[in-house]
């Protein structure tokens, strides 16, 4: 089965956007899955749930990619995300 143009577009889009962010996390100091499973696990930074939870995040979203970084002396979650209308965006919510 062929994508639709429009779930291609989208698709090449959520891509470009996951490796622009790459780039920038890069620069930034990001854990690995280990210590992100660490961090949530002693209650350093809040479960990524409980973050999209807290930041009224609909539930139909679709989640590319993730990332904790420190920006600024604070913990953040970058999450690529790709919304039920095709719109790929990085969501910038703090961990703590």
């Amino acid at each position: 089965m062929t994508p639709k143009p429009s779930a291609s577009i989208a698709l090449a889009l959520a891509l470009a956007i996951a490796l622009a962010s790459t780039g920038t996390a890069s620069a930034q100091s990001c854990l690995d899955k280990r210590q992100i499973q660490e961090a949530v696990s002693s209650g350093q930074i809040m479960s990524l749930d409980a973050v999209l939870a807290s930041a009224g995040i609909d539930g139909s979203v679709d989640i590319l990619n993730v990332q904790v970084c420190d920006e600024g002396g604070r913990l953040v979650y970058i999450i690529g995300v790709l919304s039920s209308d095709g719109a790929a965006q990085n969501l910038v919510l703090g961990a703590q």
